[in-house]
């Protein structure tokens, strides 16, 4: 392995952070690193929000139900998927731009996804620690509202940044297998792997750092799927001007 592939496998989410701030500069070069993802047709659909005022933070944390880690963080970002830049491009070359399609919602969740994780790797390539917050997806509309949110744009999800005051393992991904088909896809394999999975994480949770629980892989996520999530997003999102149809 080289430098990059070593430090891409030891990610792990932090949610503890020093109170060292981090400097202007690097974030603004860490952010300069992300642009440099992939984009569909070079849209580049996506914004950054980075929340500093006390206040906004506090109500950020609460509306996301992630008070510990955003009040500790000394850096508060939303990652926004952004097609509002491109209304102001579209204005410029004299076209009414649509935003509807799911196509449109696609490409730009897709851009802010990669977008954000290029400053992920960034930022712990410097030593910083970070964690993704899909929270703020419980109270999108209010969220929207706290940092003045135009149409067409929407939180995709939160990330907190800083230096790591906690120490965690990595966690145990699924076998390569498990994810790689080759030339079909092939879902007899599941059975075995997912049974094996479930003993590597069983035996992880039980022994990490901190949190340890008695639980496996296939019974944290039949909990999550076993009923619709966060089903206020069709109408929000909608309500934002992507049309999905």
């Amino acid at each position: 392995m080289n430098e990059v592939t070593r430090l891409l496998k030891k990610h792990k989410s932090i949610r503890q952070y020093k109170a060292d701030a981090i400097p202007e500069e690097q974030l603004h070069e860490m952010i300069h690193a992300a642009q440099h993802a992939a984009s569909s047709n070079f849209v580049q659909a996506y914004s950054i929000v980075r929340v500093t005022e006390p206040d906004k933070i506090d109500a950020l944390a609460t509306l996301s139900k992630n008070e510990k880690q955003i009040k500790s963080a000394p850096v508060v970002l939303l990652f926004c998927c952004d097609l509002k830049r491109l209304e102001y491009a579209c204005r410029k070359q004299g076209v009414e731009m649509t935003s509807e399609g799911l196509e449109n919602f696609i490409v730009g969740t897709v851009d802010t996804a990669l977008f954000a994780q290029n400053f992920v790797v960034a930022a712990e390539s410097l030593g910083y620690g970070i964690c993704y917050i899909g929270g703020v997806r419980n109270n999108p509309e209010q969220i929207s509202e706290l940092v003045n949110l135009p149409d067409k744009v929407y939180p995709v999800f939160g990330m907190t940044v800083g230096v790591p005051d906690q120490e965690q393992f990595v966690k145990p991904r699924l076998p390569v297998e498990a994810i790689l088909h080759e030339n079909q896809y092939d879902e007899t394999k599941y059975e075995q792997m997912i049974s094996d999975y479930d003993q590597t994480m069983s035996e992880y949770y039980q022994t990490r750092l901190t949190n340890r629980r008695q639980t496996t892989w296939s019974e944290t996520m039949s909990n999550m799927m076993r009923q619709p999530r966060r089903q206020h997003m069709k109408e929000f999102i909608e309500k934002k001007g992507f049309k999905i149809n």
